[in-house]
């Protein structure tokens, strides 16, 4: 059976040791707004009343932010001009 979007972010919320609150800062990153109570409905089992599919949207964006909450913001690469001039 392959893993859902669900199964991939309860795998890295365990991995990355992160809190539900972790979660929600990290996608407020990437302007991305869910409540700690959206988000609960996506560790919930596929059987609960309660449970929430994981979209792609979703995933894509905690991933997105992930990265600015290890690495930080992206700096523009030295000697890359801008065409704001």
């Amino acid at each position: 059976m392959p893993l859902t979007n669900n199964d991939i972010l309860k795998k890295l919320r365990v991995a990355l040791q992160l809190r539900d609150t972790d979660i929600v800062e990290i996608l407020k990153l990437v302007d991305f707004k869910v409540t700690t109570t959206e988000l609960g409905a996506f560790f919930r089992k596929e059987d609960h009343p309660n449970y929430k599919e994981c979209g792609d949207q979703i995933l894509r964006n905690f991933l997105n932010g992930l990265v600015i909450y290890k690495r930080g913001k992206k700096e523009d690469t030295p000697g890359k001009q801008t065409t704001d001039q």
